[in-house]
């Protein structure tokens, strides 16, 4: 069975290190990696987007980081419990258009006892920003 430490129950100390893994594993950008830290029936809603399993995450992934050019994630610890995890986040990006974006929001992550993340449900805002205006 594949294990993704550390495992549920956290603490805040075990939350805080899940969310840097997690922080490091995006910005590594690479959409096959970042997929296994989920349930193979992992379920997400990503703004208005519903993705279902590692492959359609995979999926969403790739194209998303096609589109969403220089990415760059910050993640921070906001609450957690024995198995789940809220976190804020910071992105930015630019599109293709050459245009720059900070992205904001918050995350709820829920855990199987193996510490793979069974559900991520995100609430996302973008703001044009100009590029001497990037924090990250």
């Amino acid at each position: 069975m594949e294990q993704k430490f550390p495992l549920p129950p956290f603490t805040q100390e075990t939350a805080k290190q899940k969310i840097q893994a997690a922080e490091d594993g995006w910005n590594s950008k690479d959409p096959i990696k970042v997929s296994m830290a989920y349930t193979e029936d992992t379920e997400w809603r990503n703004r208005d987007q519903f993705v279902n399993g590692r492959k359609e995450v995979q999926e969403f992934l790739a194209d998303k980081w096609n589109k969403e050019l220089d990415y760059k994630l910050k993640k921070s610890y906001w609450a957690h419990t024995d198995n789940r995890i809220a976190v804020r986040f910071e992105y930015e990006y630019h599109n293709a258009e050459g245009q720059w974006f900070r992205a904001y929001g918050n995350e709820n992550w829920e855990f199987d006892e193996n510490g793979l993340m069974a559900k991520r449900y995100a609430s996302i805002n973008d703001l044009a920003i100009n590029e001497s205006d990037r924090r990250l």
